[in-house]
């Protein structure tokens, strides 16, 4: 059994994350209603330490060209708005 990382504190990559399977805060429900909004403005008021790099890290990846990862994300997503 392979046992995750402790909580990867102070990293803000996505990518880094997913890659070596780490712990986080799955906010890629956040895209979807970005899309569906389409506000030409989105203010991210929140705290220190509450993922606000991290989403936006989530969101370069997958506006960015790299179909299989933007494969992976999309598949997040749905699972997400399924549940």
């Amino acid at each position: 059994m392979r046992y995750k990382e402790c909580l990867p504190i102070g990293r803000s990559d996505f990518r880094e994350l997913r890659k070596i399977d780490s712990y986080y805060i799955d906010k890629t429900f956040v895209i979807e209603e970005l899309i569906r909004n389409s506000t030409l403005v989105y203010l991210l008021p929140r705290p220190r330490r509450f993922g606000k790099t991290l989403l936006l890290s989530t969101l370069r990846y997958f506006f960015e060209d790299d179909n299989e990862f933007i494969d992976t994300l999309i598949q997040c997503i749905f699972n997400h708005s399924n549940d």
